[in-house]
């Protein structure tokens, strides 16, 4: 039976709604409204990173999720924004418009978000799905520890109650130590107290939501103690009900477009990172580029009434999905949560000290610091603790816009020097065997060849490494002397031209001093391009060999003769 447009646009839009088992209504009420109570205070909090309204953060957290509902595949993916995605916000919002007026800023801010948004959807299009992969884990953890101490920074004048002017990380930094001593203490006091009531509640009630706890004590304490009177700020009139259209600013397009791909690359990767790590066992991975349709969507929908960028957020995803989450609905509820809060508390959320919101903002981005993930990485590998230094360096002297560059071309140049620095080494045949492995100090009893060097190579031999495998080469040769030198291809996958030229000179400069090279173990494909070119005529199927085992009998049967 041939499907209908309709049905295939069925299976597009809320596709999740076909067949939806009613079992699964009432832990998809409890996880929704339990994310709704983490991720709301967190939205005008992260609202407030990027120097934005904290209604803002409402809206965004309102839209971002119905949107990802309709379109998304991914059952448990919370998707509103974040704190990576709040600073890189306000980074591009500072340096495109300065200094605007509120209505100049939301409409900025709709700009960007609309940007986002279609940057993610052209890059659907284009199927560039994969592009997500190309920011390493270890350099994705350096820079979301500069993003970390970034905030951190950002927020702390707020818990003084003083105003430090932004120039850069570490002009900041000395800004606001020389402005301590003008701290008010009535604000110093609220921001102690909040950070207290926060690590108390998470340690002693983690299920709990510390966030929403600690902003409801502070609209009450507001109230009663009449805070604003003593000193103490706060986030001020919230419009209370819907929000209203909000047309983008063409005339931001040039300024806005390089901070709009910065943001979309990291909302892309966060998206994909959460729903990996929290997709149910056994489930299919949806479409990288179905996610960038659904994703560039809630950015579009976030930025036509002035919402904020939007992404998957590791936090809230954990939250949606330890709370029961089984389909699309939870997060459904976040966006039906953000609306009545809106329509119920505004009045009430404007009594909420800044201090507070900037006490939230910095207990989760503490984590963001944790010097766990750079431990994990040196246990596993300790080079790749180099990438994510300069990945956390890059952000705090370069900022946080130049710093997400500057983190893909970190990824870059460290996937540049692995594969230009392959794994070479030469073999040994393990005593009564045919297994041959790497010659160590371990293993005295292996047996080599006396004339014959065997040498194994790792990865792909091509224009980016011959030089490097020609001086690696070059050592074992000077020690051994042998009159043939056998290349175990068995873990090469793949031949360059560049590389196969380099080969055809090593022949040639082997046989100059009186020795030969041979080949063993080549896959069909390497096999294929060495048979075209001038190697395979110069070395001809007597000097290509099935594996190393074949090489040694054949050496040592002619050394008989």
């Amino acid at each position: 039976m041939v499907s209908t447009p309709s049905r295939q646009s069925s299976a597009i839009v809320l596709g999740w709604l076909r067949g939806y088992d009613r079992a699964a209504l009432g832990p998809d009420v409890l996880a929704g409204l339990t994310a709704a109570a983490v991720i709301l205070p967190k939205a005008m909090a992260y609202a407030t990173v990027a120097g934005l309204p904290v209604q803002l953060g409402l809206y965004t957290a309102l839209l971002a999720p119905i949107a990802y509902a309709v379109l998304g595949r991914s059952p448990v993916l919370s998707v509103t924004t974040s704190t990576t995605i709040g600073i890189l916000t306000g980074s591009a919002l500072a340096e495109a418009a300065p200094g605007v007026d509120a209505a100049g800023q939301i409409a900025a801010v709709a700009t960007l978000s609309v940007l986002v948004g279609v940057a993610l959807v052209f890059a659907a299009i284009a199927r560039l799905g994969f592009v997500a992969n190309f920011i390493s884990e270890p350099v994705l953890s350096g820079f979301k520890a500069g993003i970390g101490a970034v905030i951190i920074l950002d927020q702390a004048p707020k818990l003084l109650g003083v105003h430090v002017h932004k120039v850069g990380f570490f002009r900041d930094l000395l800004g606001l130590i020389r402005a301590a001593p003008g701290a008010s203490l009535a604000t110093l006091a609220v921001s102690a107290v909040a950070i207290a009531a926060m690590l108390a509640l998470k340690h002693w009630l983690p299920r709990f939501p510390a966030a929403l706890g600690v902003v409801v004590l502070s609209i009450v304490a507001s109230a009663l103690l009449d805070l604003p009177s003593r000193g103490v700020a706060t986030i001020g009139e919230i419009p209370p009900g819907l929000p209203s259209p909000v047309l983008p600013d063409l005339h931001l397009l040039g300024e806005l477009w390089a901070g709009a791909l910065a943001i979309a690359l990291m909302s892309f990767t966060e998206t994909i990172a959460a729903e990996r790590a929290f997709s149910p066992s056994g489930a299919p991975r949806p479409s990288a580029n179905r996610e960038l349709v659904a994703t560039g969507a809630a950015n579009i929908a976030c930025g036509l009434v002035g919402g904020m960028p939007a992404g998957g957020g590791t936090t809230q995803t954990l939250v949606q999905v330890s709370g029961g989450a089984r389909t699309q609905l939870a997060g459904m509820l976040v966006g039906i949560a953000s609306l009545a809060t809106l329509f119920l508390f505004a009045p009430a959320l404007s009594r909420m000290p800044q201090a507070v919101l900037a006490a939230i903002v910095i207990i989760y981005s503490v984590e963001l610091l944790s010097l766990r993930d750079f431990r994990a990485i040196a246990a596993i590998r300790r080079r790749e603790v180099v990438w994510s230094l300069a990945a956390f360096a890059g952000v705090l002297l370069l900022g946080t816009l130049k710093g997400i560059l500057f983190a893909v071309v970190v990824s870059l140049i460290a996937l540049g020097y692995q594969a230009s620095n392959p794994a070479l080494y030469e073999v040994v045949r393990k005593r009564g065997t045919e297994v041959f492995r790497r010659r160590s100090e371990k293993h005295p009893e292996d047996e080599s060849f006396p004339g014959l060097l065997l040498v194994r190579m790792e990865g792909r031999l091509f224009f980016g490494n011959t030089e490097r495998v020609l001086d690696l080469i070059a050592p074992l040769v000077e020690a051994a002397r042998p009159r043939v030198v056998v290349l175990d291809c068995s873990a090469i996958f793949d031949v360059e031209y560049s590389a196969v030229k380099m080969l055809v000179e090593a022949e040639e400069r082997a046989r100059r001093l009186g020795g030969e090279l041979w080949l063993a173990a080549l896959n069909p494909t390497v096999k294929e391009v060495v048979r075209r070119s001038p190697l395979g005529s110069k070395l001809g199927p007597e000097r290509m060999f099935y594996d190393l085992a074949d090489a040694v009998d054949h050496f040592r049967s002619r050394q008989a003769t």
